[in-house]
């Protein structure tokens, strides 16, 4: 994420940049996806095997008890689902293809990192059961973040470089500095604290030359960033002589930042850098190039978006979202993070990204088991009325009832095009769907999963959901699920009522001390897995199958208003 080379160039000048901070009593604004991506990696969690949900959630109600206990109140904000513009397509597609070599890592024993498939929705169910406030943006939220922070002058948390360059009024704390586990008490008192470092942007500055802040920007986008990556730049910087100055720059990685920044601190503001930039470049490129640039620099600028307002009175204006003419209820659910960024994608772009797991890449990727689930979801969101007013959106949805997936073929990715399952305008309209009666949501919800109602009768609430799922994973023809695959599967679902039963206080002293030799015995067998072991990809990719059915039932659910009961995930 962000500028690259630009984040271990500032840290490895930190007693320039980095003032040490002892966090306690102020309000903190999260980027969600950096935390979430933070503690998944950095907590020695087992991410070979797609899951270790439950060791995630503890280390994440971990994290915000620390907060808690320095009267640190959280803010997480998350970002939402791709731009409109789709200028980061490329580099969506890039990651992609990262993500499929590291998962083809760790499925034959090397190391690397994928998330896996349900840590997100497993971080907000964690976030709901602490009430940790957050929010999810209608797309990427670092200017939200940057404007809540400085309207509430309070500092960020986050690990992405792009907070070096905004101008944040309270500064912006890295989470690799971010001591949360190194609690440490002020002297003489029982108040706790976090042992921080807050990055300087003025000490940046000072550093070059006090250069105008207003510069960075166009830093940024020179530089390379997410939203930018230009060939023709490279002729600039070919051209022009970038001095280093006399900082010690440690390799090749640095030279750019430190060069780029040296060069840019001779001028007074943006117009003129900018200006100087072009003269490098050839005459018939200028107009386009200044375009673009510009463009990528307002990035850096404070957003519409008031979070403020969300936190206080639950309203959520984004003028993009709201330009679309989409559904209230839907904008609403988004914001409120009770629909994924799946649903938002597929909606504005009529594309979705299907994210790869540890699974057996010489197989059809697991995501294509859970394509008739996709198909129903994409036919609910075509379901739009005519007369919704805005023309864009009228016309998107008149196009044919065709989606794209960016999904993997072997060790590559592709796109995919997919029909969605035309449903009858009434009574599936999108706009009106929350009004449907619970028995049509849930008619639609089982007849898709190919399950019974009088299945489901005697399941427990909670688990209603994931045996509707499991059935129909059993029945679809890519699953080569056997009998002690299933058995293992609803063993696994025992952990959830278990905890429960360990960690409620109503719980009698025989039925309590039963549960808790059942769930210990569990956790003896999954311990017992010998770290290094070679994956057994087809269990693997079987169980990745479930997941995919479970993630495609889970959204389907969200997108009726829940007419089963979302299963708790993090056990």
């Amino acid at each position: 994420m962000g500028i690259r080379g630009l984040m271990s160039f500032v840290e490895d000048h930190s007693n320039e940049f980095f003032t040490d901070l002892k966090l306690r009593d102020t309000r903190i604004i999260i980027d969600g996806y950096a935390l979430f991506h933070r503690l998944c990696f950095n907590s020695n969690l087992e991410l070979q095997y797609g899951g270790d949900y439950d060791s995630f959630a503890d280390v994440v109600q971990k994290f915000f008890e620390s907060l808690f206990s320095c009267n640190i109140c959280p803010y997480v904000v998350l970002d939402g689902g791709c731009d409109i513009s789709d200028k980061k397509l490329t580099t969506l597609k890039d990651r992609a293809r990262e993500k499929i070599q590291m998962a083809h890592s760790l499925s034959v024993g090397g190391g690397g990192y994928v998330c896996p498939l349900l840590i997100r929705e497993v971080f907000i169910q964690v976030l709901i059961k602490l009430r940790v406030r957050f929010v999810q943006c209608f797309s990427e939220a670092d200017r939200d973040i940057m404007t809540l922070a400085n309207h509430w002058n309070c500092p960020v948390l986050s690990s992405d470089s792009d907070f070096c360059i905004f101008d944040l009024k309270t500064g912006f704390c890295p989470l690799n500095s971010f001591q949360w586990r190194n609690m440490n008490t002020i002297k003489g008192t029982k108040d706790y604290y976090i042992p921080t470092k807050c990055f300087s942007l003025d000490a940046l500055c000072r550093y070059f030359s006090n250069m105008n802040k207003a510069l960075l920007p166009l830093f940024a986008v020179l530089c390379g960033n997410d939203h930018i990556n230009l060939p023709i730049m490279e002729t600039f910087l070919s051209k022009v002589r970038l001095s280093f100055g006399a900082a010690n720059s440690k390799g090749r990685r640095h030279h750019r930042v430190l060069g780029l920044l040296n060069w840019l601190s001779h001028f007074a503001d943006p117009t003129e850098a900018l200006n100087n930039v072009l003269k490098y470049l050839p005459q018939k490129d200028r107009e386009n190039i200044k375009e673009l640039l510009c463009c990528s620099m307002e990035e850096y600028q404070q957003s519409q978006v008031k979070l403020q307002d969300f936190f206080q009175c639950g309203t959520y204006v984004c003028l993009d979202a709201l330009n679309l003419g989409l559904p209230e209820w839907i904008l609403v659910a988004l914001a409120k993070g009770q629909l994924s960024r799946f649903i938002s994608d597929a909606l504005v772009l009529r594309r979705t990204f299907l994210h790869t797991q540890v699974e057996n890449m010489q197989q059809p990727n697991a995501h294509r088991i859970a394509l008739p689930i996709r198909q129903i979801i994409y036919g609910l969101l075509l379901n739009v009325s005519p007369h919704l007013e805005n023309m864009s959106w009228r016309a998107l949805s008149a196009q044919p009832l065709a989606f794209s997936e960016v999904e993997r073929i072997n060790k590559n990715i592709k796109t995919s095009i997919v029909e969605a399952v035309e449903l009858p305008k009434d009574p599936f309209n999108l706009s009106k769907l929350t009004e449907l009666s619970l028995a049509s949501r849930q008619l639609l919800l089982l007849e898709t999963l190919k399950v019974k109602q009088t299945i489901l009768d005697p399941v427990p609430t909670l688990l209603k959901l994931p045996i509707a799922v499991s059935c129909y994973w059993l029945q679809h023809t890519g699953a080569k699920a056997k009998l002690h695959h299933l058995q293992a599967l609803l063993l696994g679902m025992l952990m959830g009522p278990l905890h429960a039963i360990i960690n409620s206080p109503d719980t009698e002293g025989l039925r309590k001390d039963g549960a808790k030799m059942l769930y210990e015995e569990f956790q003896r067998m999954k311990e017992q897995t010998r770290p290094g072991a070679r994956l057994d990809l087809d269990t693997a990719h079987i169980f990745c199958q479930w997941q995919c059915c479970l993630q495609m039932g889970m959204y389907l659910n969200q997108l009726l208003s829940s007419p089963l009961p979302e299963p708790d995930l993090t056990r």
